[in-house]
């Protein structure tokens, strides 16, 4: 089986943006629906719930991206493109990334970085070096079953000055 020529989604960011989560590239169910974290076990939403007192997971799409962004948290990928069968991230080929060039002008009130897996968390030295604080983060992936979502949202707690 050969493998296809995947587009990720935009980003979720405006001017206002603080702190911005990267995965590496969505899965099959986030690009059937055109929405980040779209899988039903995916951690995502309900650990952006504790981290915001919002309740993300319980409402619709559209209503989850606006809420997001006005605690200043936005959404992207390091990844633009890829190859890939399934949604895995070791099945990536071809991986091309995302254009931060523009980000400090487009999110100049951007100060930390979170990545969501280890997959992404391998371009935190380069936002490093440009002076943003990173946090290599668990993966909120259904397929990373090794920590709880009790030990993960800890975790990810550090996102939060």
């Amino acid at each position: 089986m050969s493998s296809v020529q995947l587009t990720g989604l935009a980003p979720v960011i405006d001017v206002h943006t603080r702190i911005l989560i990267l995965g590496s590239f969505p899965g099959a169910a986030s690009l059937a629906a055109q929405q980040y974290y779209a899988h039903p076990r995916n951690h995502a939403w309900p650990i952006l719930a504790a981290l915001t007192g919002e309740p993300l997971a319980d409402l619709p799409y559209a209503e989850r991206l606006p809420r997001l962004l006005a605690h200043h948290i936005g959404l992207w990928d390091v990844l633009d493109a890829c190859e890939r069968e399934g949604s895995l991230d070791s099945a990536i080929r071809k991986p091309a990334a995302n254009d931060f060039a523009r980000l400090r002008q487009l999110c100049p009130a951007l100060h930390t970085v979170g990545f969501n897996g280890q997959t992404s968390g391998k371009f935190a030295p380069q936002f490093a070096a440009q002076g943003y604080r990173t946090h290599v983060l668990p993966s909120t992936s259904p397929a990373h079953a090794a920590l709880s979502f009790e030990e993960k949202l800890r975790l990810w707690r550090q996102l939060i000055p």
